[in-house]
């Protein structure tokens, strides 16, 4: 399957410059995967379209002030994009300008020095600080780096961080979760949505164009994630009583889909790659609600675990435990629109995305939602 295949055209003016008032004043687009159906809703509402039961996975990741910028000692100036740490005091990096940044070059922090260390693929720098802890260096001289599309300066930054954000770490927010407000929380845990929390840090990975042209071409930059002994306990409580799991942002979807495994009937579990076969015909001797406790009880679970995940997820791709996806709306061509049109069809996804364009929906990180059910 071709990129070119996930293009669509957008007006410059529907790509939203600064966030609304109020977080759960944006709009709602709802796609129907089984009909294809598009309803325009708020986003206040969207009790609405969950259900008693649900289970609710949201990214508690933090943004943290990435973009550091450094003097030469010729006395040019270098921004340095901090990717992730790889070992104490050692950064992966994207450089600008990059020609500045060659192997052996220092930069100075105020009381921090960097060293370029190594020039990687794909324009990241291994960046060795002294001394290595650049939490102060962040805060004191840091700042959010907004994505490029964004060109007015952000009012209020706490605005590109979600309400329940924790977990120092992300270079983008885990944008589908912005919507969220501590009173709509509440009011969903009263109708007896459940929460359960995930980490996934938004990085390369996530915001990186694909340059291929066949989308099978692509790899996907490792990202840092984990998935607690308790979220993970949630996610299979619900598996096994058949109840829905809701992913708020694409992130959320990488981690439960990358920590999914097949459970095998004597409970013994094994990785697998092909779905956990559900029955098509009844034995005689047993009744329809055995079967469908056998199909509930069995099947895909999700392991705890830590570390780095680059699963890249395209249409083909078998799902494991993702029951619904809420999400903003993506850029042309990437792995976030290639991920919801895997989970929702190609062609439904792009025919939502002019509806989208048709209705004035406000597009990409502090824009409008898409509930996919």
């Amino acid at each position: 399957m071709l990129v070119a295949d996930f293009d669509y055209d957008l007006p410059k003016e529907l790509i939203a410059q600064q966030p609304l008032a109020r977080r759960d004043a944006s709009r709602m687009l709802v796609l129907e995967r089984s009909t294809g159906k598009v309803s325009d809703a708020m986003f206040s509402d969207i009790g609405q379209w969950l259900r008693e039961g649900d289970l609710l996975v949201l990214n508690n990741t933090r943004v943290i002030p990435a973009r550091v910028f450094g003097k030469l000692p010729t006395g040019g100036t270098v921004e340095l994009l901090l990717l992730r740490q790889v070992e104490p005091g050692v950064w992966e990096a994207l450089s600008r300008p990059s020609r500045k940044a060659r192997p052996g070059a220092i930069l100075q922090f105020g009381s921090h020095n960097a060293t370029i260390v190594e020039r990687k693929p794909e324009g990241i720098r291994l960046v060795r600080f002294d001394p290595p802890d650049v939490s102060t260096l962040q805060q004191s001289r840091g700042e959010v780096a907004l994505p490029p599309y964004i060109e007015e300066k952000c009012g209020d930054y706490a605005r590109y961080q979600t309400v329940f954000a924790q977990v120092d770490g992300a270079i983008a927010a885990p944008t589908a979760g912005l919507h969220f407000t501590p009173e709509l929380l509440r009011a969903l845990g009263h109708a007896g949505v459940e929460t359960a929390f995930v980490t996934l840090h938004a990085g390369l990975g996530t915001f990186r164009p694909v340059k291929a042209e066949n989308i099978e071409e692509h790899a996907m930059h490792p990202e840092e994630f984990e998935l607690s002994e308790a979220a993970a306990g949630q996610v299979n409580r619900a598996l096994s009583e058949g109840r829905r799991i809701v992913c708020v942002g694409t992130t959320t979807v990488r981690v439960l889909e990358g920590q999914a495994f097949e459970e095998s009937p004597n409970d013994e579990t094994r990785m697998s790659n092909t779905p956990h076969p559900v029955p098509l015909l009844l034995e005689e001797r047993e009744s329809e609600a055995t079967v469908r406790r056998k199909a509930v009880n069995g099947g895909w679970r999700v392991k705890p675990g830590k570390g780095q995940i680059d699963l890249y997820i395209y249409p083909g791709y078998e799902w494991k435990v993702v029951g619904a996806l809420l999400t903003n709306f993506h850029l042309p061509k990437s792995t976030l629109l290639m991920l919801v049109s895997a989970l929702a069809g190609r062609d439904a996804v792009l025919a939502a995305y002019r509806h989208a364009v048709e209705q004035r929906y406000r597009f990409y990180s502090f824009g409008d939602a898409m509930l996919v059910v």
